[in-house]
Protein backbone atom coordinates (compact mmCIF):
# COMPACT_ATOMS: atom_id res chain seq x y z
CA UNK A 1 0.00 0.00 0.00
CA UNK A 2 1.63 3.26 -1.27
CA UNK A 3 1.38 6.06 1.44
CA UNK A 4 0.06 9.30 1.27
CA UNK A 5 2.27 12.38 2.17
CA UNK A 6 1.89 13.41 5.65
CA UNK A 7 2.57 16.30 7.82
CA UNK A 8 4.75 14.02 9.92
CA UNK A 9 7.31 13.97 7.28
CA UNK A 10 6.87 17.62 6.57
CA UNK A 11 10.22 19.53 5.63
CA UNK A 12 10.61 23.30 4.90
CA UNK A 13 13.14 24.06 2.55
CA UNK A 14 14.57 27.95 2.54
CA UNK A 15 16.00 28.82 -0.90
CA UNK A 16 16.65 32.07 -3.37
CA UNK A 17 15.05 32.21 -6.81
CA UNK A 18 15.67 34.86 -9.31
CA UNK A 19 12.78 37.09 -9.21
CA UNK A 20 10.94 36.34 -12.31
CA UNK A 21 7.28 35.52 -13.15
CA UNK A 22 7.27 31.18 -13.39
CA UNK A 23 10.36 30.97 -10.74
CA UNK A 24 7.82 29.93 -7.67
CA UNK A 25 5.35 28.64 -9.55
CA UNK A 26 8.31 25.81 -11.14
CA UNK A 27 9.34 25.80 -7.21
CA UNK A 28 5.45 24.12 -6.48
CA UNK A 29 5.56 22.08 -10.01
CA UNK A 30 8.81 20.46 -9.00
CA UNK A 31 7.36 19.31 -5.74
CA UNK A 32 4.07 17.67 -6.98
CA UNK A 33 5.72 15.87 -9.68
CA UNK A 34 7.80 14.52 -7.05
CA UNK A 35 4.82 13.44 -5.22
CA UNK A 36 4.79 15.57 -2.94
CA UNK A 37 1.80 18.38 -1.59
CA UNK A 38 2.85 22.17 -0.83
CA UNK A 39 1.39 23.10 2.51
CA UNK A 40 2.66 26.49 2.61
CA UNK A 41 4.61 28.95 0.46
CA UNK A 42 6.43 32.26 2.33
CA UNK A 43 8.20 34.77 -0.39
CA UNK A 44 10.01 37.38 0.96
CA UNK A 45 12.90 39.58 -0.93
CA UNK A 46 16.08 38.52 -0.39
CA UNK A 47 18.10 41.61 -2.45
CA UNK A 48 17.92 42.61 -6.16
CA UNK A 49 16.70 40.65 -8.89
CA UNK A 50 16.16 37.67 -5.96
CA UNK A 51 13.71 36.16 -3.61
CA UNK A 52 14.02 34.26 -0.76
CA UNK A 53 11.05 31.12 -0.82
CA UNK A 54 10.31 28.86 2.49
CA UNK A 55 8.41 25.67 0.77
CA UNK A 56 6.88 24.04 3.22
CA UNK A 57 5.80 20.43 2.19
CA UNK A 58 4.48 16.94 3.15
CA UNK A 59 6.31 14.09 2.22
CA UNK A 60 5.56 10.00 1.92
CA UNK A 61 8.80 9.27 4.61
CA UNK A 62 12.49 10.82 5.15
CA UNK A 63 13.91 9.12 1.50
CA UNK A 64 11.12 10.88 -0.23
CA UNK A 65 11.59 13.82 1.56
CA UNK A 66 15.32 13.44 0.02
CA UNK A 67 13.56 12.96 -3.73
CA UNK A 68 12.23 16.59 -2.84
CA UNK A 69 15.04 18.41 -1.89
CA UNK A 70 16.88 17.10 -5.17
CA UNK A 71 14.27 17.96 -7.46
CA UNK A 72 14.54 21.48 -6.24
CA UNK A 73 18.03 21.65 -6.09
CA UNK A 74 17.69 20.37 -9.44
CA UNK A 75 16.21 23.53 -10.92
CA UNK A 76 18.26 26.02 -12.22
CA UNK A 77 18.94 29.15 -10.88
CA UNK A 78 18.23 27.90 -7.36
CA UNK A 79 19.90 28.21 -4.39
CA UNK A 80 19.68 26.19 -1.45
CA UNK A 81 19.94 27.79 1.98
CA UNK A 82 18.68 25.76 4.81
CA UNK A 83 16.54 21.95 4.85
CA UNK A 84 14.27 22.47 8.20
CA UNK A 85 11.99 19.13 9.59
CA UNK A 86 9.49 19.92 11.35
CA UNK A 87 8.68 17.36 13.39
CA UNK A 88 12.16 17.52 14.94
CA UNK A 89 11.75 21.27 15.51
CA UNK A 90 8.96 19.99 17.40
CA UNK A 91 10.48 18.19 19.79
CA UNK A 92 13.79 20.39 20.46
CA UNK A 93 14.30 20.40 23.56
CA UNK A 94 11.25 18.63 24.71
CA UNK A 95 7.50 19.24 24.76
CA UNK A 96 6.58 19.61 28.12
CA UNK A 97 7.37 21.64 31.03
CA UNK A 98 6.52 22.53 34.31
CA UNK A 99 5.25 25.72 35.80
CA UNK A 100 3.84 26.84 38.95
CA UNK A 101 0.51 27.57 40.20
CA UNK A 102 0.60 30.47 42.06
CA UNK A 103 2.98 33.51 42.03
CA UNK A 104 6.05 33.68 43.32
CA UNK A 105 6.72 37.11 43.63
CA UNK A 106 7.27 38.52 47.10
CA UNK A 107 8.52 37.29 50.41
CA UNK A 108 5.27 36.76 51.82
CA UNK A 109 4.35 34.16 48.90
CA UNK A 110 7.44 31.96 49.21
CA UNK A 111 6.76 31.83 52.93
CA UNK A 112 3.48 30.40 52.34
CA UNK A 113 4.27 28.10 49.29
CA UNK A 114 7.31 26.94 50.57
CA UNK A 115 9.03 26.86 54.29
CA UNK A 116 8.23 28.36 56.97
CA UNK A 117 4.43 27.96 56.09
CA UNK A 118 4.59 24.77 53.95
CA UNK A 119 5.82 22.81 56.98
CA UNK A 120 2.30 23.31 58.19
CA UNK A 121 0.73 21.34 55.34
CA UNK A 122 2.89 18.60 55.61
CA UNK A 123 1.60 18.13 59.13
CA UNK A 124 -2.07 18.58 58.67
CA UNK A 125 -1.29 15.65 56.00
CA UNK A 126 0.97 13.42 58.57
CA UNK A 127 -1.90 13.74 60.73
CA UNK A 128 -4.59 12.88 58.35
CA UNK A 129 -2.79 11.13 55.15
CA UNK A 130 -6.13 11.38 53.12
CA UNK A 131 -5.51 15.21 52.62
CA UNK A 132 -2.65 14.46 50.55
CA UNK A 133 -5.34 14.28 47.66
CA UNK A 134 -6.64 17.75 48.49
CA UNK A 135 -4.02 19.74 49.43
CA UNK A 136 -1.12 18.45 46.76
CA UNK A 137 -1.15 17.51 43.03
CA UNK A 138 -2.13 14.03 43.62
CA UNK A 139 -5.24 14.68 42.86
CA UNK A 140 -4.77 15.76 39.54
CA UNK A 141 -1.30 13.82 38.67
CA UNK A 142 -0.79 10.48 36.45
CA UNK A 143 2.68 8.99 35.90
CA UNK A 144 3.03 7.66 32.36
CA UNK A 145 5.72 4.56 33.02
CA UNK A 146 7.23 3.06 30.19
CA UNK A 147 10.26 0.18 30.12
CA UNK A 148 10.78 1.29 26.03
CA UNK A 149 10.18 -2.51 25.26
CA UNK A 150 7.31 -1.71 23.03
CA UNK A 151 7.70 2.14 21.59
CA UNK A 152 4.88 2.43 19.19
CA UNK A 153 4.84 -0.23 16.72
CA UNK A 154 8.61 0.20 16.48
CA UNK A 155 9.69 -2.76 19.16
CA UNK A 156 12.27 -2.60 21.56
CA UNK A 157 13.64 0.46 21.74
CA UNK A 158 14.73 1.47 25.25
CA UNK A 159 13.91 3.83 27.34
CA UNK A 160 15.58 6.89 25.84
CA UNK A 161 14.03 6.35 22.49
CA UNK A 162 10.82 5.75 24.72
CA UNK A 163 11.08 9.48 25.96
CA UNK A 164 9.77 11.65 23.12
CA UNK A 165 6.57 9.12 22.91
CA UNK A 166 5.80 9.45 27.30
CA UNK A 167 6.20 13.51 26.49
CA UNK A 168 3.45 13.54 24.10
CA UNK A 169 1.33 11.39 26.11
CA UNK A 170 1.66 13.48 28.98
CA UNK A 171 1.12 16.53 26.57
CA UNK A 172 -2.16 14.98 25.60
CA UNK A 173 -3.08 14.56 29.21
CA UNK A 174 -2.76 18.21 29.78
CA UNK A 175 -4.92 19.25 26.19
CA UNK A 176 -7.80 17.30 26.15
CA UNK A 177 -8.58 16.21 30.23
CA UNK A 178 -6.44 19.19 32.03
CA UNK A 179 -4.32 16.33 33.52
CA UNK A 180 -0.78 17.19 34.98
CA UNK A 181 1.25 14.24 33.44
CA UNK A 182 5.07 13.07 33.24
CA UNK A 183 7.04 10.43 31.21
CA UNK A 184 9.00 7.99 33.83
CA UNK A 185 10.85 5.98 31.22
CA UNK A 186 12.37 3.15 33.72
CA UNK A 187 15.86 1.82 32.31
CA UNK A 188 15.13 -1.72 33.39
CA UNK A 189 12.79 -4.62 32.04
CA UNK A 190 12.29 -6.69 34.80
CA UNK A 191 8.94 -7.43 35.75
CA UNK A 192 10.04 -7.20 39.73
CA UNK A 193 12.28 -3.96 38.80
CA UNK A 194 9.44 -2.65 37.34
CA UNK A 195 6.83 -3.53 39.80
CA UNK A 196 8.62 -2.40 42.83
CA UNK A 197 9.82 0.55 41.49
CA UNK A 198 6.14 2.10 40.24
CA UNK A 199 5.13 0.76 43.98
CA UNK A 200 7.69 3.03 45.84
CA UNK A 201 7.22 5.84 43.42
CA UNK A 202 2.84 5.65 43.80
CA UNK A 203 2.99 8.10 46.64
CA UNK A 204 3.00 11.08 44.20
CA UNK A 205 0.46 10.16 41.95
CA UNK A 206 -2.95 9.74 41.61
CA UNK A 207 -2.69 7.20 38.74
CA UNK A 208 0.15 5.10 37.02
CA UNK A 209 -0.79 5.24 33.35
CA UNK A 210 1.39 2.24 32.01
CA UNK A 211 2.44 2.52 27.94
CA UNK A 212 4.64 0.24 25.24
CA UNK A 213 5.69 -2.27 28.06
CA UNK A 214 5.40 -5.73 25.57
CA UNK A 215 2.99 -8.48 26.42
CA UNK A 216 2.91 -10.74 28.21
CA UNK A 217 5.05 -8.78 30.89
CA UNK A 218 2.86 -6.20 30.63
CA UNK A 219 -0.16 -8.51 31.81
CA UNK A 220 1.77 -9.39 35.04
CA UNK A 221 3.00 -6.04 35.65
CA UNK A 222 -0.56 -4.81 35.65
CA UNK A 223 -2.21 -7.11 37.66
CA UNK A 224 0.83 -7.06 40.77
CA UNK A 225 0.90 -3.06 40.42
CA UNK A 226 -3.07 -3.11 41.05
CA UNK A 227 -3.42 -5.53 43.96
CA UNK A 228 -0.67 -3.33 45.52
CA UNK A 229 -1.78 0.21 44.78
CA UNK A 230 -4.28 2.38 46.24
CA UNK A 231 -4.59 4.32 43.12
CA UNK A 232 -5.81 3.22 39.38
CA UNK A 233 -3.41 0.76 36.99
CA UNK A 234 -4.40 1.76 33.48
CA UNK A 235 -2.42 -0.16 30.49
CA UNK A 236 -3.19 2.34 27.97
CA UNK A 237 -2.24 -0.32 24.84
CA UNK A 238 -4.54 -3.03 26.40
CA UNK A 239 -7.85 -0.41 27.65
CA UNK A 240 -7.60 2.61 25.59
CA UNK A 241 -7.19 0.44 22.77
CA UNK A 242 -10.40 -2.08 23.87
CA UNK A 243 -12.36 1.50 24.87
CA UNK A 244 -11.91 2.85 21.67
CA UNK A 245 -12.71 0.00 19.35
CA UNK A 246 -16.07 -1.19 21.29
CA UNK A 247 -17.12 2.39 21.02
CA UNK A 248 -16.65 2.35 16.92
CA UNK A 249 -17.92 -1.02 16.71
CA UNK A 250 -21.12 -0.39 18.85
CA UNK A 251 -21.33 2.19 16.35
CA UNK A 252 -20.47 0.46 12.94
CA UNK A 253 -23.52 -2.33 14.10
CA UNK A 254 -26.10 0.46 13.84
CA UNK A 255 -24.87 1.48 10.95
CA UNK A 256 -25.29 -1.95 9.30
CA UNK A 257 -28.55 -2.73 12.01
CA UNK A 258 -26.83 -5.73 13.38
CA UNK A 259 -26.39 -6.89 17.29
CA UNK A 260 -23.61 -7.52 18.93
CA UNK A 261 -24.75 -10.89 20.63
CA UNK A 262 -25.34 -11.76 17.17
CA UNK A 263 -22.22 -11.55 14.81
CA UNK A 264 -19.42 -13.86 14.04
CA UNK A 265 -16.80 -11.49 14.64
CA UNK A 266 -13.05 -12.95 13.65
CA UNK A 267 -9.85 -11.21 15.39
CA UNK A 268 -6.02 -10.72 14.05
CA UNK A 269 -3.93 -10.63 17.27
CA UNK A 270 -4.10 -12.13 20.78
CA UNK A 271 -1.21 -9.75 22.49
CA UNK A 272 -1.89 -7.00 24.87
CA UNK A 273 -4.67 -5.03 23.01
CA UNK A 274 -6.03 -7.85 21.27
CA UNK A 275 -6.64 -9.57 24.77
CA UNK A 276 -8.01 -6.44 26.44
CA UNK A 277 -10.93 -5.68 22.77
CA UNK A 278 -11.85 -9.32 23.35
CA UNK A 279 -12.50 -9.06 27.09
CA UNK A 280 -14.04 -6.06 26.43
CA UNK A 281 -15.65 -7.39 23.85
CA UNK A 282 -17.26 -10.54 25.38
CA UNK A 283 -18.52 -8.26 28.73
CA UNK A 284 -21.06 -6.36 25.84
CA UNK A 285 -22.38 -9.34 24.78
CA UNK A 286 -20.51 -11.22 21.98
CA UNK A 287 -20.37 -14.77 21.45
CA UNK A 288 -19.23 -15.94 18.74
CA UNK A 289 -15.66 -15.12 18.24
CA UNK A 290 -12.36 -16.39 16.64
CA UNK A 291 -8.78 -15.30 17.05
CA UNK A 292 -6.22 -15.73 15.19
CA UNK A 293 -2.15 -14.96 15.98
CA UNK A 294 0.64 -15.94 13.86
CA UNK A 295 0.40 -19.45 14.49
CA UNK A 296 -3.08 -19.30 13.33
CA UNK A 297 -6.72 -19.51 15.35
CA UNK A 298 -6.17 -20.00 19.19
CA UNK A 299 -8.18 -23.17 20.21
CA UNK A 300 -7.51 -25.64 23.43
CA UNK A 301 -5.96 -28.54 21.24
CA UNK A 302 -3.02 -26.39 20.54
CA UNK A 303 -0.40 -26.90 21.94
CA UNK A 304 2.31 -24.27 24.20
CA UNK A 305 -0.69 -22.22 24.95
CA UNK A 306 0.60 -19.75 27.60
CA UNK A 307 -1.76 -18.20 30.24
CA UNK A 308 -3.23 -15.29 28.32
CA UNK A 309 -2.97 -17.36 25.04
CA UNK A 310 -5.51 -19.99 27.22
CA UNK A 311 -7.78 -17.51 28.50
CA UNK A 312 -8.47 -16.55 24.98
CA UNK A 313 -9.17 -20.55 24.06
CA UNK A 314 -11.51 -20.91 26.87
CA UNK A 315 -13.77 -18.10 26.24
CA UNK A 316 -14.06 -18.07 22.10
CA UNK A 317 -13.89 -20.26 19.28
CA UNK A 318 -16.75 -22.89 20.77
CA UNK A 319 -16.36 -24.78 17.09
CA UNK A 320 -12.85 -25.25 17.60
CA UNK A 321 -11.89 -24.02 14.21
CA UNK A 322 -8.30 -24.53 13.90
CA UNK A 323 -7.27 -22.87 10.23
CA UNK A 324 -5.55 -19.93 9.38
CA UNK A 325 -6.83 -16.26 9.30
CA UNK A 326 -8.69 -16.23 5.42
CA UNK A 327 -10.83 -19.30 7.04
CA UNK A 328 -11.74 -17.72 10.24
CA UNK A 329 -12.95 -14.27 7.92
CA UNK A 330 -15.43 -16.46 5.42
CA UNK A 331 -18.78 -15.91 6.53
CA UNK A 332 -17.13 -13.56 9.46
CA UNK A 333 -19.52 -10.46 10.09
CA UNK A 334 -16.33 -8.17 11.59
CA UNK A 335 -12.86 -8.39 11.26
CA UNK A 336 -11.15 -6.45 14.19
CA UNK A 337 -6.77 -6.69 13.16
CA UNK A 338 -4.95 -5.54 16.02
CA UNK A 339 -1.67 -7.43 14.07
CA UNK A 340 0.50 -6.75 11.30
CA UNK A 341 0.67 -5.07 7.85
CA UNK A 342 -1.17 -7.39 4.86
CA UNK A 343 -1.99 -9.99 5.98
CA UNK A 344 -5.62 -10.34 4.63
CA UNK A 345 -6.49 -9.42 1.08
CA UNK A 346 -9.56 -8.08 -0.82
CA UNK A 347 -11.28 -11.43 -1.99
CA UNK A 348 -10.62 -12.38 1.79
CA UNK A 349 -12.64 -9.52 2.66
CA UNK A 350 -15.28 -10.39 0.10
CA UNK A 351 -15.64 -14.05 1.52
CA UNK A 352 -16.84 -11.81 4.61
CA UNK A 353 -20.45 -11.61 5.61
CA UNK A 354 -22.92 -9.04 3.44
CA UNK A 355 -22.27 -5.64 5.19
CA UNK A 356 -19.26 -6.55 7.26
CA UNK A 357 -17.21 -4.47 9.33
CA UNK A 358 -13.77 -4.07 8.65
CA UNK A 359 -11.44 -2.64 11.45
CA UNK A 360 -7.48 -2.82 10.27
CA UNK A 361 -5.51 -0.74 13.09
CA UNK A 362 -2.35 -2.21 12.34
CA UNK A 363 0.00 1.27 12.22
CA UNK A 364 1.42 2.84 9.94
CA UNK A 365 0.13 -0.44 7.28
CA UNK A 366 -2.97 -2.04 8.04
CA UNK A 367 -3.99 -5.69 7.70
CA UNK A 368 -5.42 -4.50 4.87
CA UNK A 369 -5.30 -1.84 2.08
CA UNK A 370 -8.18 0.69 3.39
CA UNK A 371 -9.73 1.21 -0.02
CA UNK A 372 -9.65 -2.35 -1.17
CA UNK A 373 -11.42 -3.66 2.02
CA UNK A 374 -14.33 -0.80 1.39
CA UNK A 375 -14.86 -2.06 -2.02
CA UNK A 376 -16.39 -4.97 -0.35
CA UNK A 377 -17.15 -3.78 3.55
CA UNK A 378 -20.38 -1.77 4.34
CA UNK A 379 -17.94 0.13 7.41
CA UNK A 380 -13.96 0.72 7.48
CA UNK A 381 -11.75 1.90 10.49
CA UNK A 382 -8.15 2.21 10.77
CA UNK A 383 -5.60 3.74 12.81
CA UNK A 384 -4.57 6.14 10.19
CA UNK A 385 -5.34 9.78 10.61
CA UNK A 386 -5.52 10.06 6.71
CA UNK A 387 -8.85 8.01 6.30
CA UNK A 388 -12.15 8.25 8.18
CA UNK A 389 -12.88 6.47 11.48
CA UNK A 390 -9.83 6.78 12.86
CA UNK A 391 -9.26 4.25 16.22
CA UNK A 392 -6.88 6.79 18.61
CA UNK A 393 -6.38 6.23 22.05
CA UNK A 394 -6.59 10.03 22.57
CA UNK A 395 -10.29 9.29 22.84
CA UNK A 396 -10.15 7.26 26.11
CA UNK A 397 -7.49 7.76 28.08
CA UNK A 398 -7.65 11.55 28.81
CA UNK A 399 -11.54 11.82 29.65
CA UNK A 400 -11.35 7.53 31.60
CA UNK A 401 -8.37 9.07 34.09
CA UNK A 402 -9.94 12.69 34.52
CA UNK A 403 -13.16 10.88 35.24
CA UNK A 404 -10.78 8.18 38.07
CA UNK A 405 -9.14 11.18 39.69
CA UNK A 406 -12.54 12.98 39.96
CA UNK A 407 -14.11 10.41 41.48
CA UNK A 408 -10.38 9.53 43.86
CA UNK A 409 -10.80 6.08 42.48
CA UNK A 410 -8.54 3.59 43.72
CA UNK A 411 -9.02 1.33 41.04
CA UNK A 412 -9.97 0.41 37.49
CA UNK A 413 -12.68 -1.85 36.77
CA UNK A 414 -14.05 -3.44 33.41
CA UNK A 415 -17.84 -2.17 33.92
CA UNK A 416 -15.87 1.52 33.97
CA UNK A 417 -14.18 0.41 30.80
CA UNK A 418 -17.24 -0.65 29.56
CA UNK A 419 -19.17 2.94 30.65
CA UNK A 420 -16.01 5.04 28.94
CA UNK A 421 -17.12 3.10 25.78
CA UNK A 422 -20.63 3.49 25.57
CA UNK A 423 -20.24 7.22 26.06
CA UNK A 424 -18.19 7.52 24.20
CA UNK A 425 -20.50 5.53 21.08
CA UNK A 426 -23.09 8.20 21.95
CA UNK A 427 -21.18 11.41 21.38
CA UNK A 428 -21.69 10.68 17.98
CA UNK A 429 -25.86 11.10 17.43
CA UNK A 430 -27.75 9.50 15.27
CA UNK A 431 -28.47 12.44 12.84
CA UNK A 432 -24.23 12.28 12.27
CA UNK A 433 -24.03 8.41 12.51
CA UNK A 434 -22.61 6.75 8.80
CA UNK A 435 -20.62 4.49 7.55
CA UNK A 436 -17.59 7.25 7.20
CA UNK A 437 -18.04 8.76 10.77
CA UNK A 438 -18.70 5.91 13.58
CA UNK A 439 -16.61 7.01 15.79
CA UNK A 440 -16.17 11.39 16.80
CA UNK A 441 -13.05 13.25 16.17
CA UNK A 442 -10.48 13.88 18.25
CA UNK A 443 -11.06 17.19 18.54
CA UNK A 444 -14.64 16.94 19.61
CA UNK A 445 -15.46 18.93 22.48
CA UNK A 446 -17.73 17.00 24.25
CA UNK A 447 -15.38 13.40 24.15
CA UNK A 448 -13.63 14.07 27.18
CA UNK A 449 -16.13 14.96 29.14
CA UNK A 450 -18.48 12.32 28.39
CA UNK A 451 -16.32 9.51 28.67
CA UNK A 452 -15.19 11.62 32.07
CA UNK A 453 -18.32 11.57 33.27
CA UNK A 454 -19.69 8.02 32.82
CA UNK A 455 -15.86 6.80 34.23
CA UNK A 456 -16.91 8.75 37.60
CA UNK A 457 -20.67 7.81 37.77
CA UNK A 458 -19.24 4.10 37.74
CA UNK A 459 -16.93 4.68 40.22
CA UNK A 460 -19.64 5.74 42.38
CA UNK A 461 -17.66 8.89 44.25
CA UNK A 462 -14.96 8.45 46.81
CA UNK A 463 -12.66 5.33 45.87
CA UNK A 464 -15.80 2.97 45.82
CA UNK A 465 -14.42 1.36 42.84
CA UNK A 466 -14.20 -3.16 42.88
CA UNK A 467 -12.46 -5.12 40.92
CA UNK A 468 -14.83 -6.88 38.25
Amino acid sequence: MSMAPSVSYSITVRLEVASRGRAVSELTRAVEQTGGVVTALDVTAAGPGRLRVDVTCAARDSEHAEEIVASLRGIDGVALHKISDRTFLMHLGGKIEMQSKVPLRTRDELSMAYTPGVARVSLAIAANPDDVRRLTIKRNSVAVVTDGSAVLGLGNLGPYAALPVMEGKAALFKRFAGIDAWPICLDTQDTDEIVRTVQVIAPGWGGINLEDISAPRCFEVERRLRDLLDIPVFHDDQHGTAIVVLAALTNALRVVGKQMSGVRIAMSGAGAAGSAVLRLLLLSGAKDVVVCDDKGAVHLGRPGLDDNLRWVAENTNTEGYEGELPGALRGADVFIGLSVPNIATGDDIAAMNSHAVVFALANPDPEVDPEVAGEHAAVVATGRSDYPNQINNVLAFPGVFRGLLDAQSRTVTDHMLLAAAQALASVVSPEELGPNYIIPSVFHPDVASSVAAAVRAEAGGKGQGVES
